[in-house]
């Protein structure tokens, strides 16, 4: 089996499929551009393997401090977490109450009781908790903009770093293995033939030369139903996913 590795590559290989060269499948390009495109939506909203779980650094400019807002790529779909900026008890900074407990107190843990240690670090928490609470954040992947709700200029100050916590779909022009995941490439398949029989259907019970006859209705119906199986197959059997907003 050929591996497909770009998108023009998909689509020759749904054609193919379908009996091209050998029968003429008489559907516009634009309209297979179209369907690639639906399928790929699809694809990274249900399936397990069109989104991933990363950590994005944003570095804060000028601009955003104005804006009061920070630019999302269109390719992040949800949010899930804003890592503070600064904290009241210090407890997830870098040198740190935490890195200090664990340079002085606990570099030894053969040797040093873990209740301790435990005990501190719910302490810190708390403290966390109550003097700061969870960052609040508003984000819509329509718009591409992450509202963090914090001081603008004093919490967040030019220079400084945000780390944003979100899921993101994967962008096949980096990625091209994801043109041959074989979900993907039957789906596209069935997209085509739905178009291609959506096209002839109002030629259906016309003989052509040679006594062949068109039936556009029996391949749309064929193919709504391969879509339906594909689409139930990605419900029922995709592994879970954490819960995101977005």
């Amino acid at each position: 089996m050929a591996v497909v590795t770009s998108r023009d590559g998909l689509k020759q290989y749904a054609l193919r499929a379908l009996g091209a060269p050998v029968l003429e499948i008489n559907v516009d390009d634009d309209q297979l551009e179209d369907r690639i495109d639906e399928a790929i939506d699809y694809w990274r909203q249900y399936h397990w393997d069109g989104i991933e779980k990363v950590y994005l650094k944003h570095q804060v400019t000028p601009q955003d401090i104005t804006n009061k807002y920070l630019p999302m790529s269109d390719l992040v779909w949800g949010v899930t977490r804003v890592i503070p900026l600064t904290m009241a008890s210090s407890s997830q900074q870098i040198f740190d109450l935490q890195y200090q407990l664990r340079l002085h107190d606990l570099y030894d843990l053969t040797s040093v009781s873990m209740i301790y240690y435990n005990q501190v670090m719910s302490h810190l928490a708390l403290l966390n908790d109550q003097l700061n609470g969870p960052q609040t954040f508003r984000f819509n992947k329509l718009q591409s903009k992450l509202y963090v709700e914090i001081n603008w200029g004093t919490e967040a100050k030019v220079g400084d770093w945000i780390v944003v916590e979100c899921y993101r779909v994967l962008d096949p022009v980096e990625y091209t293995k994801v043109w041959n995941e074989s979900w993907l490439k039957h789906y596209v398949t069935a997209l085509f033939k739905k178009q291609w029989a959506t096209n002839i259907k109002k030629f259906s019970g016309i003989q052509l030369p040679g006594g062949v006859t068109l039936d556009g209705n029996a391949l749309y119906d064929e193919a709504v139903g391969e879509i339906k199986e594909l689409e139930d197959e990605l419900m029922n059997k995709s592994a879970p996913l954490d819960m995101f907003l977005g």
